[in-house]
């Protein structure tokens, strides 16, 4: 060891060696800098050791034994250099942290700009795609405006020659006047009188000038030069009665009400044009034969239902009607009251089976069907009898009681059941043929019109060649009763009002957009306001179509289109060929819609219900958002949720939820129905369960409800309740009630049943109908389907449409799917599959009806199974059916999917035609032939194949003219369709000899007065108006017109004839001794009925009685008194019989001023048919407060711009004019153009008519320049609705109370007998 000397180097030498004691001598030497320090270890090391040897420590120890000065700067250095790097190390772990947290930080900010950048892309692309969007648009707009500039142009020009050509024909017309009224002057020099009162009848529904001097018709003819001129006094000329201000019209309330006899029977056609006639009997498209037997004759009841049920089935099946039997069995006579009752109420005939008893369950039923039976639907007693056997008491008073009251049918059977089986088939196939279907009543009238293949006319000879489906119009006819059925209103009257509004509003108007949540009442808020306007607007034409579920034939957009252009059409009395192409459909209906709404004489409304459920709705309805025509009012309802962004701009109608006072309301009226009450609590618990918006929905609220009301008083409600409460919106209370009526069944059979069914309507194209589910599943009885079906058509579950059952709302068909079908698409394959083998083997039994084309092919549609879908397709009877009902898109986007182009699908349709040709055998098979190539030429035509097209139409031709005879009608049906195909290809020489060859086959056939020779004359017209020969097509259009006019008199007759004998029947019934309101009303209709047909003298005696037991039952100054007094006021008038008219008219308007309110239409009726009178007594003085007053109960009941209130004006001023008053008849004309003008815009056909008697009422006075300007506006207006209608003639037969026509009461040739005299 060394001493403390040792280590510390004596004076500023280089440095040192020190040796390492460790080592034992065996290290190396290690050189040491003086300028580093000595460790403090080593220092401190030295100082132990001195401090150890040295009692005493460094005390008195030497400099040399002591740390020096140095050693203690260095450990000074050593604890400063010890801080400074622990500061260092926080300071450094400190900014360590720090650039982590900032690192975290940008990282976050670096995803959030990716986020902002990746957005702002999307948005860039957005606008490049609605700029380049918005670029299409400006070039299409620039290509409209060059359009519109050429034809601008065109216009100019046309209206250049057209000026100057008039300007002549005016001044040829001024030196003609002069002329005449000179040559006027002369006659009344020599005492000849022109002008006769008695001619001189006005209308307010036309307005018509006439002259005291020379009666001309220069407002009808196209060279204002070319005919006498007029006089001095304007009138109005009757000729057209409409059915609100028309002369002699008989003024009786219901069906008949405010009818003229001119236009009854073109009235009643032109009624059954526009909605089919629909027998009463008849539920739902469905023949329902109700059988109550006992059990001495279930025998015949067997054999009924198993031998002779198909045959009935399949009658029903060829005309498109379902047939359904219903029995209920002993054993389920008495817990069924309800479900017996429903069916009575539905059926279309009762049979009742008796043989000697008759028990005491089955009585009650005899009597709802037989004794109460308002609707008088046909009724069949079967009574079989015994060879000294007596039947019971009750059977024989039975019996009487029926024979007594109803008029029912009976069959007194002595023999076996076979025989009374068949007996009762007989009589049944009488009753649907005759009675139900009226099949029968329909042969013997073609008949009369002279050919027995006119019963068997296709319906598309009515409407030209369109193709139309009548059960697609009765399932929107069915679906707008059941959106109206409910009686409560649920505060609509803030609606209605905002409804009304977009009527009166001006044009031009987006639709109104009718929002709301699903089942918040839509539908019903539509179809309620309908009703309304449909009562107090008689003149504005309402279109509606409401939409079901989706991917249904109610929501596919070609049909839609092609229902309401056809609508608008036979509302139009228009008759002209329409595209079958979807996309051309879409594409022509605004302009269909511009063409047909200027024919109307008044507003029209288009109603779409649920328009979101249409398939890409908003690319299918592009024409909401082109503006509508200023008379055209539409009216859309949606979801929310489901709302197009683009339509969400629109004036919006939304429904709020229901308000506690609604709630209370309908849940009363459900419970009132079933006697139930609910304590103060339960109302309270109800009131603040239904706040939220899904359970103050209004189909939530009536589940609610009839859930309760189906508890009663049996079950109980608070527990009813709670499970209620758990339900928060509609599909979950749907669940809870499905499973009470699964608890309320019996077995477990009936519960499987139940899912079956409802699992079935689910996967379903548009429903199924009860037969085709007793065929689906054998064990389903019809008491036990009649149960289930009541029971969830009385829940809001099930629905009827067109035969079929459906779900009433898509919350039940979502439910359903939810309960039944969570499994998956296994499920639902396998229902579908049990669809398409029922279908497949309807076609295997040459069973094709409308069921299976709509099914089977929609099936392996969703199926996906292309192959069976081709096979389907290439089933030639399948595709004419859907081809022949309208259904061309769905046939159509069929073979897109199979994955054919249109002449390779053309081709398979003519190689599968060739390959059936060659099993035809027989004249029937040859002539169903034809009728296969003749479809498959009007498909294609309609597809635009027309060089394919023209093969098969040529074969069906041949067909025909081989098969049946080259003169047959059939043959004429084929020439028409292959001339239409060489029009469409520009070869009208070949169409003009098919044409004529047709019409003359038509005319030997059928006579020169048949509408299929109309329909030829009307192509024939066409054709010429295509070659420029207007002259010719219009005088074709004017002979078909005419026919058209006669036979829709004759049909209307017929029809007309059948109501006459339906009111005989009652009249039949009537007590002679009875006096009763009821019966004097009969009394009053068949007066009524027989003036309508002419049958002045029997109408006569009938209103007579009428007037008579309405004054003695209800005193001479009720207002029914005053209705039979102006029925024979209008009777006598008729007559000529003046005095008698004039004095009946006088007591009627008498009673009903004191009444009635001085705006009610009844005043109004009689305050005009008496100035009619007056006027023509020549009681003028008389006629012109009436008139005045005619003025007030308008504006009253219409307001003052009403053009109803116009109309009213004109008759009036012309009034004036006949008193040679025209200062008071200027005002009142150029008020009622305003209206006009406002109301329909200044080229409607009634602002041209008032134009002209403007321009005749200037020209009296003697300011020929302004007669000359108006007369030119009125020509313009006439020649653009001429150019707008296609040439065609106008038509007489509008909804319209209000219709004008310009011709005068005299022809040119009563003024020359005058001046020969």
């Amino acid at each position: 060891m060394g001493t403390a000397s040792s280590l510390v180097s004596p004076a500023g030498g280089v440095g040192e060696v020190i040796e390492d004691t460790y080592g034992g001598g065996g290290g190396e030497a290690c050189e040491i800098p003086v300028e580093v320090k000595p460790k403090a270890r080593l220092l401190r090391g030295s100082l132990r050791r001195v401090g150890a040897s040295r009692p005493g420590g460094l005390i008195g120890a030497s400099f040399k034994s002591t740390a020096s000065v140095q050693e203690l700067e260095c450990v000074a250095e050593y604890e400063r250099l010890k801080k400074e790097y622990e500061i260092f190390r926080v300071s450094k772990n400190n900014e360590v942290a720090s650039m982590v947290k900032k690192e975290a930080k940008l990282d976050r900010e670096n995803k959030r700009l990716r986020a902002e950048l990746q957005a702002l892309q999307k948005t860039y692309q957005k606008i490049l795609r609605e700029k380049e969007s918005a670029l299409e648009a400006k070039y299409q707009a620039m290509e409209r405006a060059a359009t519109f500039e050429h034809d601008r142009d065109k216009v100019k020009r046309q209206f250049k020659i057209f000026r100057e050509t008039k300007e002549n024909e005016i001044q040829d017309l001024l030196r003609a006047k002069r002329e005449l009224e000179a040559k006027l002057q002369r006659l009344q020099a020599q005492g000849i009188q022109v002008f006769d009162p008695e001619e001189s009848d006005s209308d307010d529904n036309c307005t018509d000038v006439t002259a005291t001097g020379a009666q001309s018709e220069y407002w009808n003819g196209g060279a204002l030069g070319s005919e006498p001129s007029m006089g001095s006094m304007m009138q109005l000329q009757q000729s057209f009665r409409g059915p609100e201000f028309a002369h002699s019209s008989i003024d009786v309330e219901g069906p008949f009400a405010n009818i003229n006899r001119d236009d009854w029977d073109a009235a009643v056609a032109s009624l059954l044009q526009v909605t089919p006639l629909f027998s009463h009997s008849l539920w739902s498209n469905t023949v329902r034969c109700f059988i109550i037997s006992t059990d001495e004759t279930q025998p015949e009841v067997d054999i009924f239902i198993r031998n002779y049920s198909p045959k009935l089935q399949r009658i029903c099946e060829t005309m498109g009607y379902f047939f359904q039997v219903v029995n209920f069995s002993a054993e389920n006579e008495r817990p069924l009251k309800d479900v017996r009752k429903w069916e009575i109420e539905k059926s279309s005939l009762v049979v009742l089976l008796l043989h000697l008893t008759l028990p005491s369950c089955l009585l009650e039923d005899c009597e709802e069907a037989f004794l109460r039976n308002p609707e008088e639907k046909p009724r069949l007693i079967y009574h079989r009898r015994e060879d000294g056997r007596v039947s019971s008491v009750s059977v024989q008073q039975l019996i009487e009681q029926i024979s007594y009251v109803n008029k029912a049918k009976m069959i007194d059977h002595i023999g076996n059941v076979e025989e009374g089986a068949c007996e009762i088939y007989n009589c049944v196939e009488k009753i649907i043929k005759q009675d139900i279907l009226g099949c029968e009543t329909i042969e013997l009238e073609g008949k009369d019109l002279g050919n027995k293949e006119e019963s068997a006319a296709p319906e598309e000879v009515v409407f030209g060649d369109v193709l139309w489906d009548a059960h697609d119009e009765q399932e929107q006819m069915e679906a707008f009763q059941q959106a109206s059925n409910s009686t409560c209103e649920l505060g609509f009257e803030k609606y209605f009002e905002r409804l009304n509004d977009l009527v009166a509003a001006p044009a031009p108007i987006p639709p109104l957009l009718v929002s709301g949540g699903p089942g918040s009442g839509k539908s019903l808020l539509l179809s309620k306001w309908i009703q309304l306007q449909q009562k107090h607007s008689p003149n504005t034409l309402i279109l509606y179509h409401f939409v079901g579920r989706p991917m249904s034939t109610s929501s596919e957009s070609a049909l839609i289109i092609k229902r309401l252009t056809l609508k608008l059409m036979q509302h139009s009395w228009l008759v002209s060929p329409l595209t079958l192409d979807p996309a051309k459909l879409l594409e022509e209906f605004p302009r269909w819609l511009e063409k047909l709404s200027a024919r109307h004489q008044g507003s029209i409304i288009i109603i779409i219900d649920s328009i979101d459920q249409i398939q890409q709705a908003e690319k299918h309805m592009k024409w909401l958002i082109d503006p509508l025509p200023v008379n055209v009012r539409v009216i859309v309802s949606v979801n929310v949720e489901t709302c197009p962004q683009a339509w969400r701009l629109w004036p919006t109608l939304h429904l709020d939820p229901l308000n506690s006072k609604d709630v209370k309301s309908l849940i009363s009226a459900e419970c009132n129905s079933a006697n139930v009450k609910l304590t103060k609590e339960q109302e309270k618990k109800l009131e603040r369960h239904c706040r939220s918006a899904t359970t103050c929905n209004a189909l939530y609220v009536t589940l609610l409800g009839k859930t309760i009301a189906c508890v009663g008083n049996t079950g109980n409600i608070d527990e009813t309740l709670q499970q209620c409460f758990q339900c928060q919106d509609t599909v979950s209370l749907y669940r809870l009630v499905l499973r009470s009526i699964q608890e309320s069944l019996q077995s477990d059979k009936e519960k499987g049943l139940l899912r079956e069914i409802l699992c079935v309507i689910g996967v379903s194209h548009n429903g199924v109908s009860e037969s085709e589910l007793m065929e689906l599943y054998p064990e389903l009885s019809s008491a036990v389907l009649a149960s289930l079906i009541h029971s969830l058509h009385k829940m809001c579950l099930l629905t009827y449409g067109c035969g079929l059952l459906k779900f009433q709302h898509l919350q039940a068909w979502e439910m359903v799917r939810l309960e039944y079908m969570e499994q998956g698409e296994n499920v639902i394959s396998a229902y579908r599959q049990k669809l398409v083998e029922y279908f497949t083997v309807q076609l295997s039994r040459d069973r094709v009806t409308w069921r299976s084309a709509d099914e089977l092919p929609w099936l392996f549609q969703q199926q996906g199974d292309k192959q069976k879908l081709h096979k389907c397709l290439l089933n030639l009877f399948v595709s004419q059916n859907l081809y022949k009902r309208g259904h061309f898109a769905e046939l159509l986007s069929y073979w897109q999917l199979v994955g054919k182009d249109k002449s390779s699908m053309a081709a398979e349709y003519f190689d599968s035609l060739k390959e059936y040709e060659k099993s035809c055998e027989g004249e029937e098979s040859m002539i169903c032939l034809a009728d296969l190539y003749e479809t498959l030429g009007r498909f294609l035509k309609d597809l635009g194949l027309l060089s394919q097209a023209v093969a098969p139409l040529q074969r069906s031709l041949e067909i025909r003219e081989t098969a049946l005879d080259p003169d047959h009608p059939r043959v004429a049906q084929s020439l028409h369709q292959l001339a239409g195909v060489y029009v469409q290809w520009k070869k009208f020489g070949n169409a003009e000899q098919l044409y004529k060859q047709a019409l003359e086959i038509s005319e030997n056939a059928y006579g020169a007065e048949h509408p299929r020779v109309a329909r030829e004359l009307d192509a024939l017209a066409t054709l010429y108006q295509k070659q420029n020969k207007y002259e010719q097509a219009e005088q074709l259009r004017k002979k078909s017109f005419k026919i058209r006019q006669k036979a829709a008199r004759r049909k209307g007759s017929l029809c007309g004839f059948a109501l006459l004998r339906q009111r005989a029947l009652q009249l039949e019934e009537l007590t002679l001794g009875k006096d009763t309101p009821d019966n004097a009303r009969t009394l009053n209709e068949l007066g009524v009925l027989y003036y309508l047909q002419n049958n002045l003298e029997t109408a006569e005696l009938f209103l007579k009685r009428s007037l008579e037991m309405r004054e003695r039952v209800l005193g001479p100054d009720h207002p029914d008194c005053a209705q039979s007094l102006n029925n024979l006021a209008a009777l006598y008038n008729e007559r000529k019989h003046y005095d008698k008219a004039e004095e009946l008219y006088e007591k009627a308007l008498d009673i009903r001023r004191r009444a009635l309110a001085p705006d009610h239409p009844s005043l109004a009726y009689t305050v005009k048919h008496l100035a009619v009178l007056y006027k023509k007594m020549g009681k003028l003085d008389k006629a012109v407060p009436l008139y005045e007053l005619a003025v007030e109960i308008r504006q009253k009941s219409f307001g003052p711009k009403h053009p109803s209130v116009a109309t009213a004006l004109v008759n009036l001023a012309v009034l004036y004019c006949q008193m040679k008053k025209q200062i008071e008849a200027l005002p009142l004309y150029e008020r009622a153009l305003k209206i006009y003008e406002d109301s329909f815009g200044h080229m409607h056909p009634r602002v041209g008519e008032t134009l002209k008697n403007l321009a005749v009422l200037s020209y009296e006075g003697g300011d020929f320049e302004k007669a000359a300007e108006l007369y030119k506006r009125a020509m313009e207006i006439k020649e653009a609705e001429t150019l707008l209608i296609g040439g065609k003639a106008t038509s007489r037969h509008s909804s319209s109370g209000d219709t004008f026509s310009l011709k005068s009461a005299l022809s040119p040739n009563i003024f020359l007998e005058h001046g020969q005299r």
